[in-house]
């Protein structure tokens, strides 16, 4: 089955566009102009990547992804926005983004970045169950998500990769390197910064469910770890 992407972008030209390459390359696209018409799809629809305008008329786009995110936490989100400055990048992975693409920018390189998460998120599913200390985090992959203290945590897909690779060298410290290495499929795309943000994230989760532990260990100049004893 051809993957389904869903493109949520106001300018007929830029979406025009992305519905040739994406088409051309053999996936499925439906293309909603307004917040509230992908919100409307998505409820009758799946979509297994979603590109995202920040700029919409009637919706803020990480206000929309943030609704997105309440009713699906594992599909990718690009984000498409005229915004340069890193401040609007952090902003947009803390609130559940995967990926951010500025324009103008190359239809190409864009396609590439859809079939990267894609093609990640596909070998998440050959990965064997990982448990260590079961009563307090195991790796579902049938269900590819982390269970921490008898609670399937709510993480973005970058989230679930970064924590999976944690999970499974728990006690090792991973620079970010590491960690980018594990969950972007071409980390040079990405920025150290949004490691640092997706841990936050990360880090703000595993509270909602046990607000008496901090099992993320920070070792400065060095990386993360995961101590579960």
């Amino acid at each position: 089955m051809k993957p389904q992407i869903l493109i949520v972008e106001d300018e007929p030209a830029i979406a025009d566009t992305l519905l040739y390459a994406l088409k051309k390359e053999g996936f499925n696209v439906h293309w909603a102009q307004l917040g509230g018409e992908a919100e409307e799809w998505l409820s009758c629809h799946s979509a297994d990547g979603i590109v995202l305008d920040v700029g919409l008329p009637d919706t803020n786009g990480f206000e929309l992804c943030k609704r997105i995110r309440q009713n699906n936490t594992q599909v990718p989100i690009i984000f498409l926005t005229a915004r340069k400055e890193e401040v609007d990048r952090i902003v947009g992975l803390e609130i559940g983004g995967d990926d951010y693409v500025v324009k103008p920018f190359s239809p190409r390189e864009l396609v590439a970045r859809i079939k990267a998460i894609l093609r990640r998120a596909s070998r998440s599913d050959d990965i064997a169950f990982q448990s260590v200390a079961p009563s307090l985090m195991q790796h579902d992959a049938n269900r590819q998500c982390i269970v921490f203290s008898g609670e399937a945590v709510d993480l973005t897909l970058y989230e679930y990769r970064i924590l999976l690779a944690l999970l499974e060298r728990a006690g090792h410290v991973l620079s970010r390197a590491q960690l980018m290495d594990a969950a972007w499929s071409d980390p040079s795309a990405s920025f150290d910064r949004a490691v640092d943000t997706h841990i936050k994230g990360i880090r703000a989760r595993l509270k909602s469910i046990r607000p008496d532990l901090d099992p993320i260990r920070t070792h400065r100049g060095l990386g993360y770890s995961l101590s579960l004893s």
